[in-house]
């Protein structure tokens, strides 16, 4: 999951372009990307940003420091190099997005073989930006080109174009991934996550709707395309990915945690000393669970921010564990003889849980450990952003393969927290990661906690249900 920010100002744009995506780190861990336009050319840089913060690569690069002008955009990219700078048959624009097409290759091949030729080809894969490009050159009018890539793809896909006339900035079909609008004494912004302008003094004008196409320069804010009636907005947004301090569609996502976690205590029978959240995203859930039981909060699991991301983020497994079992520390005193109730943002894979996290806590003297992920146990990979791509990364798909040798097709009674079939699969799962219990957030609660109506957002990962 990527986020975008795009810019435009009465004065040069560099500074709070930087920061506002430096506001975006929590999305993305493969790339960090510029282009900045002073009106007569665009320039862009690119970093990779796998082992190196994205401030730390830009600050002191030359090529960054020299660039000028009171319009850009810029990214933080969980996959695809980006910004690109692409020649359409409307002009020059650079360009930058979120989101993920699932038939990327199948329509790779189809304008591959109508003679379109591909530059930026990493591993033989397209790169989705220059993919999405392809697709709207064969528009009349750029927001033409924008409907029809909509149409073509399979997934989701929210662009930023920056050209002469102005930014354009289009929300995906479904409107799957965020885009704000914000403005400062006349200086206008864009991004995913609202978190990302606040400091710098931008104030929250509306939410783009799903599909809308907006046109901004210094003169004006344009609505090029109304927004589409249906909305699908990524729940994990709010579960995990987003930044607390963020909303989406008007909605705090720090609020939707804690909320979360009233409701778990709410329906929870646990003899417990304490609760415990998992950091960052897993404490406010555990804040919730208490406020709400009136049993005490702790931290006895601490995570060492400096130098280390996110682990659900870098797209290598090695990577992910490496992360997992180097920025949790135990302070052994708080756990020692505890029941311990853990508050988790979710299950995905399950290997830094099982092998890293409750390992710790065991080994520190836990008496018992009780494990409660805000959010269903997740059985579909996501086909609209770049997260797990294969049934084999999700642990409840391993459990079900481990019970009964094999991909099952039918999941539904494995959805249904009140069937048999359920019970038995958490059975096999708490002794797979040798817990006391585990309970999973029921959908029904998670989708209350946000305040959105179900119809508005996409649970595709959990009910393998989409539009």
């Amino acid at each position: 999951m990527s986020g975008i920010v795009g810019i435009v100002t009465k004065k040069d744009c560099k500074q709070d372009l930087f920061y506002a995506i430096d506001y975006h780190s929590h999305l993305g861990t493969s790339y960090g990307g510029i282009a900045i336009s002073d009106g007569k050319k665009t320039n862009k840089k690119i970093h990779s940003i796998a082992k190196v913060q994205f401030k730390s690569r830009f600050i002191e690069d030359i090529d960054y420091i020299n660039m000028q002008g009171n319009a850009g955009i810029g990214v933080i990219s969980d996959r695809d190099t980006q910004p690109l700078i692409m020649r359409l048959k409307f002009g020059e624009y650079a360009m930058c997005g979120a989101g993920y097409i699932d038939n990327q290759n199948k329509l790779a091949k189809e304008l591959i073989d109508e003679g379109v030729v591909f530059s930026e080809m990493p591993n033989g894969k397209v790169n989705q930006i220059e993919l999405a490009a392809k697709l709207i050159n064969k528009g009349k009018t750029i927001a033409d080109g924008i409907e029809y890539m909509h149409k073509q793809i399979e997934g989701s896909l929210s662009l930023l174009l920056l050209g002469k006339e102005g930014l354009y900035v289009a929300r995906d079909k479904y409107g799957r991934t965020p885009l704000v609008l914000a403005e400062r004494n006349g200086d206008r912004i864009v991004a995913s996550e609202t978190c990302s302008y606040k400091n710098l003094r931008f104030k929250t004008k509306r939410f783009l709707g799903p599909g809308e196409i907006i046109l901004l320069n210094e003169k004006k804010i344009e609505q090029i395309r109304k927004p589409g009636n249906v909305l699908q907005l990524c729940t994990f947004l709010f579960v995990y990915a987003g930044f607390p301090a963020s909303e989406y569609e008007g909605k705090n996502v720090e609020e939707f945690r804690e909320y979360s976690g009233r409701i778990i205590a709410k329906k929870d029978n646990a003899k417990i000393d304490l609760v415990a959240g998992i950091a960052d995203s897993g404490t406010a859930y555990a804040h919730g669970y208490s406020h709400e039981s009136g049993i005490p909060v702790r931290i006895p699991l601490l995570k060492y921010t400096p130098g280390w991301a996110r682990s659900y983020v870098p797209p290598s497994q090695e990577m992910r564990d490496l992360i997992a079992l180097m920025k949790q520390i135990t302070a052994d005193v708080l756990i020692k003889g505890q029941r311990m109730l853990i508050t988790e943002d979710s299950i995905v894979r399950g290997t830094q849980l099982k092998n890293f996290l409750l390992v710790k806590l065991w080994d520190a003297g836990a008496k018992e450990l009780h494990v409660r992920p805000a959010c269903p146990a997740l059985m579909y990979p996501c086909k609209f952003l770049y997260s797990t791509r294969e049934l084999d990364e999700l642990f409840a798909r391993r459990i079900l393969k481990q019970m009964f040798g094999k991909h099952i097709k039918d999941v539904a009674p494995y959805l249904d927290p009140d069937s048999k079939e359920y019970k038995k699969m958490i059975k096999v799962m708490e002794k797979e990661l040798n817990v006391t219990s585990l309970r999973y957030q029921r959908l029904e609660d998670m989708i209350s906690a946000t305040g959105l109506p179900k119809e508005s957002l996409c649970t595709y990962c959990w009910t393998g249900e989409a539009i």
